[in-house]
């Protein structure tokens, strides 16, 4: 959930319950929202089309003494990969999936959790897992050590 001085409320889908005045609405909040005043501007709510019967699940806010809240990424925002690109060499050669993912992994991934992530796959034995399980924990840690596993 994120709405601020600039975002628009994009929560989830919320039913009007009442007009208030020429430029806000009173809207029907689920309980996890109590806190948050139901009535919002016209500028803060954003239309939705769909299927109005599809219920997104809300997380709970916490809200301090201070009335604020911590907000809590769910998306990756950086434009990484834009800047990247920008200051590349003009007429440079495409990057391989190999280069990318190296790229990406020094970017978004501790270097400390790539090393222990690099260690489990060198040490990884199938032990007591079916062939599947085995395979799977491979592919997994193997998008981790891309330069012993290339693709």
């Amino acid at each position: 959930m994120r709405f601020g001085k600039k975002e628009k409320l994009s929560a989830g889908l919320y039913r009007i319950i009442q007009r208030i005045g020429q430029v806000a609405y009173k809207l029907e909040l689920p309980t996890e929202m109590s806190l948050v005043h139901p009535i919002f501007h016209v500028s803060m709510l954003k239309k939705v089309v769909g299927d109005p019967s599809v219920i997104v699940p809300v997380e709970t806010i916490e809200v301090n003494e201070e009335l604020t809240y911590e907000e809590i990424p769910v998306a990756i925002l950086d434009r990484w990969w834009e800047a990247y690109e920008r200051h590349r060499l003009v007429g440079a050669a495409p990057l391989t999936w190999h280069e990318f993912s190296v790229l990406f992994l020094e970017k978004f991934v501790p270097q400390t959790h790539r090393e222990e992530l690099h260690r489990q796959f060198e040490q990884l034995c199938q032990d007591g897992m079916s062939v599947t399980q085995y395979e799977m924990r491979f592919s997994e840690l193997a998008g981790h050590a891309v330069w012993l596993v290339p693709t």
